[in-house]
């Protein structure tokens, strides 16, 4: 069936609207258009035609009002034609090299799995709130974690934050989106008879020192695994955190901690006791292996060869220590950096030692992980207070 196309007038006398019909598989669909003159192009001389559609002729002719209005106006932005899978793509090859290779890795694969599917058919500048709300729902209903929709939320976010700097987009529709709210994991410290029980059954375990050390320094498991020799001073008994064991793709690598800074920590006497002896048990496995030790790392933490250890390794380890010490079995290594932080604060250390310790970035954010130990303390300490008056009153007898 031919097109058909008729001409009626706007209102305001800025051209011409048509409502054109054309027919797509057998199904005949209707809408509006109207063309506008956006200036002239500086190498040829000619005149920059664009285009308009929409379902009304109102809609059509307001939609022309506010360009010709912004053209008048010298605020006129040429339509972007890219759609949001095309800026996705760009966004991910150009604009996160300044990010760690994992966290690169991490947003492209969110892209992909989420982002792309749902929303990459869509033109970047008609995406709208209501679509990326659904789009967020959608995620819920599935059963992704709201921590998750989150985290697509962000990497959403922030790639249309990047669009409109580069002027593609003007305001950024998923700003005015709610997500499902993310309740934070409890956090399990282990009891001091328990770290006690840990402590006896890991001496007679390959990695007993890194229980040690994680146990009284709170580093994470990636700063553990990437700990060098030349970051530990035996002389001052000062450990230098300034990388952390990653791996992508199947290779392992160095980089930056979780924080981005280096941070040091003047951990306990026992702390570089369990360092001394894992250099000499380091040295001694060297001496038995010959020529076929490989620590190209400078590695504290190795296996018998040189090589570095895997988490799952190190986590396999960890989970058979604790059973033989009679601990829940849903301990996580993790468990042994909060349990650092929980006993320092019962020790006696302010916040901000603590976040210096950890690597956090804020004393706030240590803060909302610790804060319930913090308000222990004070209860605890108001506790002793109203003690210490009841004897003093009884030894008054008041």
């Amino acid at each position: 069936m031919p097109q058909s196309k008729k001409k009626t007038k706007t209102a305001s006398g800025m051209g011409s609207i048509r409502k054109v019909t054309k027919t797509v598989k057998g199904k005949q669909y209707t809408y509006y258009e109207a063309r506008y003159t956006e200036g002239f192009d500086p190498g040829t001389g000619k005149q920059i035609q664009r285009s308009i559609t929409g379902k009304t002729q109102k809609e059509v002719s307001q939609k022309l009002k506010a360009a010709t209005a912004a053209i008048d106006a010298g605020t006129y932005k040429a339509p972007c034609k890219m759609t949001v899978a095309q800026w996705l793509d760009i966004w991910v090859a150009e604009y996160l090299n300044n990010l760690k290779p994992l966290t690169q890795l991490n947003y492209n694969k969110q892209v992909q799995k989420h982002l792309k599917p749902a929303l990459g058919a869509a033109k970047l500048e008609a995406l709208d709130t209501h679509t990326i709300q659904r789009f967020y729902n959608s995620l819920s209903a599935s059963g992704l974690a709201p921590k998750t929709v989150k985290n697509v939320h962000g990497i959403l976010h922030c790639a249309l934050q990047q669009a409109i700097a580069n002027d593609y987009i003007r305001t950024n529709p998923a700003d005015a989106c709610k997500l499902p709210k993310v309740v934070k994991p409890e956090i399990k410290p282990l009891e001091p008879e328990e770290i006690a029980r840990l402590l006896k059954e890991a001496e007679q375990d390959d990695y007993c020192n890194l229980f040690i050390v994680a146990m009284f320094t709170g580093m994470r498991q990636g700063e553990l695994l990437g700990l060098s020799w030349d970051c530990v001073d035996f002389k001052t008994g000062i450990i230098t955190v300034k990388q952390q064991l990653q791996c992508k793709d199947g290779n392992y690598f160095l980089e930056t901690p979780k924080s981005g800074k280096n941070r040091t920590i003047l951990p306990a006497p026992l702390v570089m006791d369990a360092l001394r002896r894992q250099w000499v048990r380091q040295q001694r496995e060297q001496a038995l292996v010959g020529s076929l030790w490989d620590n190209k790392f400078n590695l504290v933490f190795t296996d018998a060869s040189g090589k570095y250890l895997v988490r799952r390794t190190v986590v396999k380890h960890f989970k058979k220590i604790t059973e033989r010490a009679g601990i829940s079995g849903d301990a996580r290594f993790h468990d042994l950096r909060h349990s650092f932080a929980v006993s320092s604060l019962y020790a006696g250390d302010d916040i901000k030692t603590v976040q210096a310790n950890l690597g956090h970035a804020t004393a706030q954010f240590t803060l909302d992980v610790y804060g319930h130990v913090t308000r222990k303390m004070r209860q605890d300490s108001a506790d002793r207070m109203q003690k210490f008056y009841e004897q003093i009153s009884a030894e008054n007898g008041q």
